[in-house]
């Protein structure tokens, strides 16, 4: 339902969402980037009008809000159909590893810093 309506709402907005998927606390996206859009500025839309939405529509018994941060990276042609499946898999992925467990991964893997909260 809240997937559905992000497309939905990223195509009125011009944006090209190509995969998106989620677990119950996150959500995976791969998105194109048009030659005049900037990431941070498709994520405010995306984001901000999804969580009006979720609000509006009483989706949770509490007020919605993403978290501010967020994770990104480019990557190659050749990686996009395996990019795909990680996406299209999350239930599958989640069995074995937690979102916990998969931050820290990448954290490490490519030497991230985790901000806290109040930060």
């Amino acid at each position: 339902m809240v997937i559905d309506h992000i497309v939905s709402n990223a195509k009125e907005k011009n944006i090209c969402i190509d995969t998106l998927n989620g677990y119950t606390n996150h959500l995976h996206c791969l998105i194109s980037l048009g030659a005049t859009q900037t990431l941070s500025d498709v994520l405010r839309l995306i984001k901000g009008e999804a969580s009006f939405w979720i609000n509006k529509e009483k989706l949770t018994t509490y007020k919605f809000e993403w978290a501010v941060e967020y994770y990104a990276v480019s990557i190659s042609d050749s990686h996009v159909q395996n990019v795909r499946n990680y996406i299209n898999n999350q239930d599958e992925h989640h069995r074995k590893k937690t979102w916990d467990e998969e931050e820290n991964d990448l954290l490490q893997e490519f030497g991230f810093e985790k901000f806290s909260d109040d930060e």
